[in-house]
């Protein structure tokens, strides 16, 4: 069982890696093609969108065939993504096809994977093993980004071709480790909107639910912009974006493993207020910089912010469930999955009519969030147990 874990972890961290890896490459290749930046929101967007309307009919599919032959096949089909972006980096139309696939296929990964765990643990085991599977995700998305401008400095197609060989050779591993669950359970795969989700948006737990799609939407709105304004600023390469991406998850990993954890049953709600102001701040800081250091200082304190509001609202919205834990999850998921498919979409347009005044906007949207909380807490319509 430890082996299987251990592949799914994998599998998942390589999901969100593929995802972020592209963050501090895509902004080099629309500058050195003379493209409009758009673009930038549009790729990492198209991937977004892909996964989260396509996820539903994998998790289907994977009821009825199993679980490894969607795993093999999303495995395959992921590889596949990166090994179009490498070929045809020079082709936006075929930049926009490896984004696509890769969302499509991610989809098949992730809903197949939270399957297979929920298969072969038990109700008390579950949360355990799916609090690990959370964590290589988040692993992905921070490292992706760091990997991909490290790797980028070398060459800008290294990164695909490194991960569309890795991804094959998981692939293979997968296929001689991974065996079939026995027992099959029903109900297991994402939907984009979970069965009963409607009914808790009657509740204040819906306020919660819009404060999470603006924490992603602001996270995914700075990753798809904040590299094409230190470009202009101080010339910024995708090396140092690397760099300052590993600074930052760093940053992301000592909020939740240092200070989280030490947030005490009932004061959520003043963190999570504490975290949109922190990552005002850091929005705010943005639009000053002058050099590589500042990039850095202004980008960890945004993390920092975003990264204590993120996980504290996640704590209190399963807290405010009512016991429908898996329902108040999903739902949670969706809208981050909108924050994602919207954020950066929208903050490369007004980026692009506007420049640095975008963070300015931001950091008004994220202060604004704070009065959702105040709504959320002067409600009392709780959802029953």
């Amino acid at each position: 069982m430890k082996k299987a874990i251990l592949l799914l972890m994998s599998i998942q961290f390589l999901v969100y890696l593929g995802f972020g890896i592209i963050i501090p490459i895509l902004p080099e290749v629309i500058i050195e093609q003379q493209l409009n930046e758009i673009h930038v929101g549009g790729l990492l967007t198209v991937y977004a969108l892909s996964s989260f309307f396509i996820a539903p009919l994998w998790g289907s599919l994977s009821d009825r065939i199993g679980r490894k032959p969607l795993i093999m096949i999303g495995l395959f089909g992921f590889s596949l993504s990166f090994l179009i972006f490498s070929v045809w980096i020079d082709s936006l139309t075929m930049m926009y096809v490896s984004r696509m696939v890769g969302g499509v296929f991610s989809g098949a990964l992730y809903t197949s994977v939270n399957g297979f765990v929920a298969d072969m643990t038990s109700n008390e085991e579950r949360n355990k093993y799916m609090g690990l599977i959370g964590m290589s995700l988040g692993l992905g998305f921070i490292f992706g980004p760091a990997i991909g401008g490290v790797l980028g400095h070398i060459s800008l197609t290294l990164p695909f071709t490194a991960s569309a060989i890795l991804t094959f050779l998981l692939m293979i591993y997968a296929a001689l480790v991974l065996k079939e669950p026995v027992n099959r359970n029903e109900g297991k795969k994402r939907t984009i909107v979970p069965k009963g989700g409607m009914d808790l948006w009657k509740y204040r737990v819906r306020y919660l639910f819009l404060t999470s799609f603006m924490v992603t939407f602001l996270l995914a709105g700075v990753e798809a912009t904040f590299q094409l304004f230190q470009v202009k600023n101080i010339e910024i390469t995708p090396l140092q974006i690397g760099y300052l991406f590993i600074a930052s998850g760093l940053v992301d990993a000592a909020i939740q493993g240092g200070v989280v954890r030490r947030v005490k049953h009932g004061s959520e709600t003043k963190w999570i207020i504490g975290g949109q102001v922190l990552t005002a701040l850091g929005l705010l800081m943005f639009p000053f910089t002058g050099s590589l250091f500042w990039a850095g200082v202004s980008l960890s304190v945004f993390t920092a912010g975003n990264a204590l509001a993120r996980t504290v609202l996640v704590s209190l919205t399963t807290k405010e469930s009512g016991g429908r834990y898996g329902t108040a999850s999903g739902m949670s998921y969706s809208m981050d999955n909108l924050g994602r498919i919207a954020g950066p979409l929208l903050f490369t347009w007004i980026l692009t009519g506007i420049s640095g005044n975008v963070y300015f906007i931001s950091a008004t949207l994220s202060l604004l969030t704070i009065l959702l909380i105040f709504i959320f807490r002067n409600n009392a319509k709780p959802v029953p147990n």
